[in-house]
């Protein structure tokens, strides 16, 4: 039996930081401190003491990277903190057109810099760490969910299992990109190719079926690498740790992370341009592929000035590289009608192989476009993928237009309905606005069963047309309606499967508010942005009568998403299809825990800056057992500011509005009276 002794113990520490100081010099800084003989012994004197002495073993051991046993599975969890994706633009004229939507948004034009990463062509990645240490690796999944991959993320070694930083915050969470580097990804080419195995098709493609390995093992031997590029510290404000991105940056690797060093601060967007344009060639020399630069305001505090669209950070944009393009012939130009009612003109073109895949449609937008760009049906045009996903027509090959090339012209009437059509002055989209149009109906109910709204398994594409062509259905609400004897008269829909279909439907009622509300098709409204407001209007009614500066002011919303959310509660319809849902059983409220009556019910806190003692959760939770509320936004509906060291802007704004401000000592005063 062998004894642990405090000598014993010293050495296993000894040991780690040997190992992890080692590590840390190979793997992020590229600056190898000890020989690979010296590692290896080290390494397995390590290994062989905690394998004797089990009571020393710990979660951030370097010899803790790669699991023993692969999963069977991997579970799905929320995002403390939304993965928004990013606006592109392909060229320089766009990154000044997205400088210009950024500085109309502010009440005055502001000198800003702006931070210039190269944008890493890989898998995004959501690490948590509490305390310091690794506690859980997520895909970014659809940004608000994603999947649990922290077996796998544990074994890429530029990932730090315990933070490298004094007082570190409680939570930390970091987003950054998991890649392969260009010659691992054609060594494994290379050994899949002797084992007959069928090829990945880029170094994109190997790193994010790697992370989804089940086995931590093959995912160790792949040695994936990673990068970080975002800070974020939840239930604190960020400026309380760092108030720009360099400076995020620069804490990113005291941390211990890898943080691409070809970044730049640029003082202006024609510097900004400069950097693209110089890595656009400079990019083919590079151990990784990159395909393009994300530009970012480098200033916190714009930052949360700007908000969030829909589904992008309006302070950011991705400055993407030229993209495969290819010539074509357009053959024909159909126009399609969406759940909102717009019309869209897509060009039908002969096939042709673009970024691996076969395209033979493009959309063509909107009337503007069609007029900018000349086309006619007939044209030869060049295609591409704008960000190497979504086909789109760049421009015409009039050298090559025949002489019987047919001038399109949008319609006036709806091609579905044959009501007149409206375009609304100031807008580039031509619409039906009938209500009862079957395809705007059709899509209603499309977007209504989709995965990530109320799921209907079994109601698919065709069969929502068929309910629509034959009269079953005129609104989501009549799907609650259907009888099984109402589904037979459907084509090949027996007693058996309209069971199934009735059970689904009837499941269905049982999904939370947030999927109802994104269900609905509300323009602008994204499952994320249904999620942010189903949080702090937990009730349809409560939603339906906020005005547009309280819903504006909930953290990623934004005036334009607010406005259009106002609007839809204010149609006659909409307010009758929300009461026949209430009638039908649908969700329409958030679960509530039940917190006792006092004299701070209903009352909004804000936190800000670090308290002397109180952990920014701790307080929180405090308030809310009060039935208070703590949001994160300073608007004229808050009535106490919590206010700590370093407290930032949020201080400023709530002295401005004459909101009571608070220390900790007398928070807990107000709270214990």
């Amino acid at each position: 039996m062998s004894f642990l002794t405090p000598e014993i113990r010293q050495r296993v520490e000894e040991l780690r930081t040997l190992v992890q100081q080692a590590s840390y010099a190979y793997y992020v800084l590229d600056n190898p401190t000890m020989e690979d003989t010296v590692y290896d012994r080290l390494y397995r004197e390590l290994q062989q003491l905690e394998t004797q002495y089990p009571e020393l073993a710990s979660s951030d051991s370097p010899t803790m990277r790669v699991g023993e046993k692969p999963a069977t599975g991997f579970s799905s969890v929320q995002h403390k903190i939304p993965l928004y994706s990013l606006e592109n633009a392909f060229n320089t004229e766009e990154l000044q057109n997205w400088e210009k939507r950024w500085q109309r948004q502010l009440s005055s034009i502001e000198v800003a810099e702006y931070v210039c990463e190269l944008k890493i062509d890989g898998s995004a990645l959501a690490l948590s760490y509490e305390n310091g240490l690794l506690v859980r690796g997520a895909t970014r999944g659809d940004g608000v969910a994603g999947e649990d991959i922290t077996q796998n993320v544990r074994t890429i070694r530029s990932i730090p299992l315990k933070l490298q930083l004094d007082n570190c915050p409680s939570l930390v969470e970091v987003r950054g990109e998991a890649f392969l580097p260009l010659d691992v990804f054609q060594q494994i080419n290379q050994e899949r190719l002797a084992a007959q195995e069928q090829l990945f098709a880029n170094p994109r493609n190997a790193a994010a079926g790697t992370l989804r390995q089940l086995n931590p093992q093959i995912v160790a031997r792949r040695k994936l690498d990673f990068f970080a590029y975002t800070l974020h510290i939840p239930g604190q404000d960020n400026l309380s740790i760092a108030c720009t991105q360099w400076e995020a940056l620069e804490l990113l690797q005291q941390m211990g992370f890898k943080v691409n060093p070809n970044r730049t601060l640029s003082a202006t967007s024609k510097e900004v341009a400069q950097y693209y344009q110089r890595w656009d060639t400079e990019r083919l020399n590079l151990p990784y592929m990159t395909d393009g630069v994300v530009v970012k305001l480098n200033s916190f505090s714009l930052q949360e000035q700007l908000g969030f669209t829909q589904k992008f950070p309006r302070w950011a944009v991705a400055l993407k590289y030229a993209a495969e393009e290819a010539p074509t012939r357009v053959e024909n130009i159909a126009v399609n009608v969406g759940r909102t009612g717009a019309l869209t003109p897509l060009a039908q073109m002969r096939p042709v192989q673009l970024a691996g895949t076969t395209v033979s449609r493009a959309t063509l937008h909107n009337a503007d476009r069609i007029r900018e760009l000349d086309i006619r049906i007939g044209d030869t045009v060049i295609v591409r993928k704008a960000g190497e996903i979504i086909p789109e027509v760049l421009r015409v090959l009039l050298e090559l237009r025949p002489p019987d090339a047919q001038v399109f012209q949008m319609p006036q009437n709806c091609p579905v309905c044959n009501q007149p059509v409206v375009r609304t002055l100031g807008e580039a989209v031509t619409r039906c606005v009938n209500a009862s149009c079957p395809a705007i109906v059709k899509g209603a109910i499309e977007h209504w069963v989709s995965r990530d709204a109320l799921d209907i398994n079994g109601m698919g594409e065709k069969l929502g047309h068929q309910l629509v062509d034959k009269g079953l259905v005129h609104s989501v609400a009549d799907i609650y309606e259907l009888t099984n004897q109402k589904l037979q008269t459907l084509e090949r829909m027996g007693n058996k499967l309209a069971e199934k279909l009735i059970a689904a439907i009837a499941l269905s009622k049982t999904k939370p508010y947030s999927r109802v509300l994104y269900g609905l098709g509300i323009r602008h409204v994204g499952s994320v942005n249904a999620q942010t407001l189903t949080q702090q209007f937990p009730t349809v009614e409560q939603l339906a009568q906020a005005e547009i500066n309280e819903i504006a002011a909930v953290y990623g919303i934004g005036v334009e998403i607010a406005g259009s959310v106002h609007q839809w509660f204010r149609i006659e319809a909409n307010q009758t299809l929300i009461s026949r849902l209430q009638n039908l059983g649908l969700q329409l409220k958030a679960e509530i825990k039940e917190t006792p009556t006092t004299s701070l019910t209903g009352k909004t806190f804000v936190i800000t800056g670090t308290l002397p003692t109180l952990k920014r959760e701790e307080a929180k939770e405090l308030i809310e057992k009060t039935g208070a509320k703590v949001t994160d936004s300073v608007s004229k509906k808050t009535d106490y500011l919590v206010v700590g060291e370093e407290a930032g802007s949020k201080l400023a704004k709530a002295q401005k509005l004459g909101i009571t401000c608070l220390e900790e000592a007398q928070l807990l005063e107000l709270l214990n009276n």
